[in-house]
């Protein structure tokens, strides 16, 4: 009696067991669960170099549009004019814009025609005239003045005939002007005359615009003269689209009104549905000499509320996260200040959740 009494005290009860073996459980699962958080998955991350890039304080300066090519179509010759395209058409290099009453041209180049076969008539009696005072010449049955007289009249003759060939040529030539045709891709813009009126060849028919190539005129203070030069590379933006190109040609003419020298830049053509003649363009142009800073790229910046950060990615592909400051920048990369060199890399996608000291896969 006594030794089961002692057993029951000393033994614990199926319950006081079974909470043991749970929360044994429970604490094997915790450590797993941690093991697990400490060996965090890698993730993917696209990176980009640090470089030294010379950059400039730039000024943001207002340029126009300008077609590269905007003419006022004149008549190609003198008479009433019979079509003419209509202002918005859109026609293609060569194709038709206007048309010249063509009958007084074409009586004319009949006329001609007849004059080159009388010519050619009077060149073939005077060479057969010729031919026969020279056999004549040869027994002396015939004068040498003869002779000569013959022979000058057959080569006024030829000059002739060679005169009203060059006519013929002349109003073939006024035939195919006659026809106004478009000399390049363009949009009619205006139209001057109206078809039925009479006009001279130098009056202006209609006006044509080229919309594939535009260029921006921008005029620049004088002082900053020797910081733009051809090819430099600048940012414009206009409406939302924002480019990097290099300037065309500078004009170093300054206007002694606004003492402003004229800058042109080409743009390209896939602007060409964004842009168009007369629009005004922001351009950034430097104002001082460019000095070497280290830069990154705009998508390798996290803004934070207690600062600026970038993530670096060392040798061992791990994350580091670097309080930076930033500077001036361009249209993709700004310069920046703090713990990086030239060649560190920056992740540009991805860095955002990354932790210190994580691992990551670059692709």
């Amino acid at each position: 009696m006594l030794k089961k009494l002692w057993l029951k005290k000393v033994m614990p009860s199926k319950s006081i067991l079974r909470r043991v073996l749970f929360g044994s459980a429970s604490c094997l699962l915790v450590v797993s669960q941690f093991a697990t958080s400490a060996q965090a998955p890698k993730r993917p991350v696209k990176v980009d170099t640090v470089t030294e890039v010379s950059l400039a304080a730039t000024a943001n300066l207002m340029g126009t549009l300008h077609s590269r090519s905007f003419v006022n179509i004149t008549a190609g010759v003198s008479g009433r004019l019979d079509w003419l395209q209509e202002p918005g058409t859109m026609v293609q290099a060569g194709e038709v814009l206007a048309k010249m009453d063509l009958l007084p041209l074409q009586l004319k180049q009949a006329e001609q025609q007849a004059q080159i076969k009388r010519a050619n008539i009077n060149s073939r009696y005077f060479k057969n005239e010729l031919q026969r005072l020279e056999k004549l010449r040869k027994s002396n049955s015939a004068s040498q003045f003869q002779l000569d007289q013959t022979k000058s009249q057959y080569e006024l003759a030829q000059t002739d005939l060679e005169i009203a060939r060059l006519k013929l040529k002349q109003l073939e030539d006024e035939l195919s002007r006659a026809t106004v045709k478009a000399p390049f891709n363009g949009v009619v813009t205006a139209r001057v005359v109206r078809a039925g009126t009479d006009i001279n060849r130098s009056d202006i028919l209609l006006k044509l615009l080229d919309t594939e190539h535009l260029e921006v005129r921008l005029f620049v203070p004088v002082k900053y003269l020797a910081y733009v030069r051809k090819g430099l590379a600048l940012n414009l933006k206009a409406i939302g689209q924002e480019i990097s190109t290099e300037v065309t040609a500078v004009i170093p003419s300054t206007d002694p009104r606004s003492q402003t020298f004229e800058v042109r830049i080409q743009l390209p053509e896939h602007l060409n549905e964004f842009w168009t003649a007369g629009q005004l363009v922001s351009v950034a142009v430097p104002i001082q000499g460019a000095s070497p800073s280290l830069t990154i790229h705009r998508d390798a910046l996290i803004l934070r509320k207690d600062g600026t950060f970038v993530v670096k990615v060392d040798e061992q592909n791990k994350a580091h996260r670097l309080l930076v400051k930033v500077g001036k920048g361009t249209f993709d990369r700004v310069a920046i200040q703090g713990d990086l060199q030239s060649g560190d890399r920056i992740a540009i996608r991805g860095a955002e959740r990354l932790k210190e000291g994580q691992s990551v896969v670059v692709q």
